[in-house]
């Protein structure tokens, strides 16, 4: 006869628990996985961690005492793995300085497993919280937020800033503030906006005098990159506007999203009290900075979408009934818009250019001896991550190459040097512009260029290659 089972619960329920819990992760990954490779194209800030991560540590340190501080340890969390990928038997060198499929896979792949991690700590937080439902629906929802699926394919420190600031939100609800102050100051050293999580959790955690000495460590160690961050944001951040309205409505909309998810009763007031904080006061109070001196970019406050998902999974969670089945409705409605943006996600066209693309393009037209001109110069990143192209071209305004100057894109020599190789300098001249439309930048290098090839050259061609354009220009006469 068989024994008595004991009081608790039967082995394949804590089977099943194990199994759900695993969901949001393993979803994340998948759609992290789901076309990596993005039709082998790279855009151009990929383009930038592509061709720092493959300079010596010595030309890194230089770097980054000049520009670019605020990726620092990201650069180097790269620059190992790509050193690691390339010392593997059977690689093929697939980090090597030109890259390939498989070493498009080598960039984005930290960024795919960060975004899992993060989608496991969003689950264990609302699992906290509001229970094993709501964990798992919260933490579903984070892995399909379309934001979050595209920096989950992306060479570059989002994913992995939301993994450390999400991970340092559950360990401040355990009350663990060494642990606490660790992660998260490793996600402000990945990158320094992070440390705008701290208004998030005051809200919370204000009372306690464990977390007041975190946030006080957190500040103290982020002074050393926050002072070079400080000399720096006129070159990192130059280019930026204030913010548009495009993101003052999104900003709008998440508010009113989570108003109208956390009212009433159904949602735990726990929950509310870390939602809501995360979600709205990190990119709110970067908008209003940004109406003073331009810093926003939604991208750096990836992380303040997890509130988002807290919100949603709980509210998901408390609708148990068919009569109440509203919600549900309005999700499988969501999801239609959600499932072909998913699908564009993994496409070249959903990123604002193609780094790649534009280097094939100007292989096809190059030929022996022509120059190339970029207007402006920051667009010279178009071909620094394909050296074997670059190497064939002249450089025509480049005074010091970006390893040699410690910056990123390389040093331009004076206006009148300029204009001097373009009137005494090659026959044909391959420019690389930005799309019809941009504005022009007015600095006294780039209107020379544009004025002397105006009077000195034909324009022969211009075509339009995914977030460029490529035109040719040859002496008077000369064009085919």
């Amino acid at each position: 006869m068989e024994s008595a089972r004991p009081y608790g619960k039967h082995p394949e329920d804590d089977i099943r628990t194990a199994a759900r819990r695993w969901l949001p992760p393993v979803l994340a990954l998948l759609l992290g996985l789901w076309g990596l490779g993005r039709g082998g194209s790279m855009w151009r800030d990929e383009s930038v961690t592509w061709q720092v991560a493959h300079r010596p540590l010595a030309d890194l340190a230089e770097l980054f005492g000049q520009v670019d501080a605020v990726h620092g340890l990201y650069y180097l969390l790269v620059h190992g793995l790509l050193l690691t990928v390339d010392a593997l038997p059977g690689t093929g060198a697939a980090a090597g300085p030109d890259p390939s499929v498989a070493g498009l896979w080598v960039l984005r792949l930290p960024s795919v497993a960060a975004t899992a991690l993060a989608a496991a700590g969003v689950a264990t937080i609302g699992r906290r919280l509001a229970g094993e439902r709501a964990g798992l629906l919260a933490g579903l929802v984070f892995a399909v937020l379309p934001p979050v699926q595209t920096y989950a394919q992306e060479g570059r420190s989002y994913a992995l800033v939301a993994a450390a600031v999400v991970w340092a939100t559950y360990l401040m609800l355990c009350e663990r503030w060494t642990a606490y102050a660790a992660v998260l100051l490793l996600g402000c050293w990945l990158h320094e906006f992070a440390v705008l999580a701290l208004l998030a959790h005051a809200v919370t955690a204000r009372r306690s005098p464990g977390w007041r000495r975190g946030a006080a460590a957190v500040l103290v160690l982020l002074l050393p990159l926050a002072w070079l961050g400080v000399r720096q944001v006129g070159q990192q951040l130059g280019w930026l506007g204030r913010p548009s309205w495009r993101d003052w409505a999104a900003y709008g909309a998440v508010a009113a999203a989570m108003w109208l998810l956390t009212r009433g009763s159904a949602v735990p007031r726990e929950l509310v009290r870390v939602a809501v904080p995360l979600a709205l006061l990190p990119p709110g109070l970067l908008i209003a900075v940004s109406l003073v001196h331009p810093l926003y970019v939604d991208r750096y406050v990836l992380y303040a979408l997890a509130g988002l998902a807290l919100a949603a999974g709980a509210r998901l969670a408390a609708v148990r009934r068919w009569r109440r089945a509203v919600p549900w409705l309005v999700v499988a409605a969501v999801l239609v818009p959600f499932g072909w943006w998913s699908v564009w996600l993994r496409t070249p066209e959903s990123r604002k250019d193609d780094a790649l693309a534009v280097a094939a393009a100007v292989r096809e037209r190059a030929r022996p001896g022509d120059a190339v001109l970029f207007l402006p110069a920051r667009r010279r990143e178009w071909l620094l991550s394909s050296p074997a192209v670059y190497r064939g071209l002249w450089d025509l305004a480049l005074d010091r190459s970006p390893a040699a100057s410690a910056s990123l894109w390389g040093t331009e020599l004076p206006s009148g040097e300029i204009r001097a190789r373009l009137v005494d300098g090659a026959p044909r001249v391959i420019g690389l512009m930005d799309p019809a439309g941009q504005p022009l930048d007015r600095y006294p290098r780039e209107a020379v260029k544009r004025q002397t090839l105006v009077s000195h050259f034909d324009l022969c061609s211009v075509d339009e290659v995914r977030g460029a354009r490529i035109a040719v220009w040859a002496r008077p006469g000369a064009c085919p």
